[in-house]
């Protein structure tokens, strides 16, 4: 994953530990002041929540664990790979998207980065500038050529 992507994961872990975990314990320890626990829908709600964020810690701590983080702004090169930042234009409506091959945990489509395992991802890897290529996408296959290959 990207430097970037992991220090939001840091980020999302932190928050979770530090703000989510302390609050859900407040609500649990009100709710056990309302009575008989068996029939105390806040207290219920509350180890819900609790097992909820405590699941999330968990997830985030393995990713964490298991991140190999590259710097992207020490690459370069005309081949793209993983954390290039890549112009297409759609052969078809001749509309322009720049996308930046993430790792999965940090893709998010609305922000331009996308999964090293997107179908257009794989379909880019390996591919240098003035190439087109051909996604075999969900919505049916699309062609793009590559205008420019850029390390951000």
């Amino acid at each position: 994953m990207t430097a970037e992507g992991h220090a939001v994961l840091e980020a999302e872990l932190k928050h979770c530990q530090s703000v989510e975990r302390p609050r859900i314990i407040q609500q649990i320890t009100e709710a056990r002041t309302h009575g008989d626990l068996s029939e105390n829908a806040e207290y219920h709600a509350a180890k819900e929540q609790q097992s909820l964020n405590e699941g999330r810690i968990a997830e985030l701590e393995d990713k964490l664990a298991r991140a190999d983080v590259i710097d992207v702004s020490k690459l370069s090169g005309d081949t793209i790979k993983f954390g290039a930042t890549v112009t297409l234009v759609d052969e078809d409506t001749d509309k322009k998207q720049v996308w930046q091959i993430v790792g999965e945990p940090e893709a998010d489509a609305k922000k331009g980065k996308i999964s090293i395992t997107s179908p257009i991802a794989r379909a880019l890897i390996g591919k240098t500038k003035g190439q087109t290529v051909e996604v075999n996408a969900p919505g049916g296959a699309k062609g793009y050529e590559i205008k420019k290959v850029e390390w951000k």
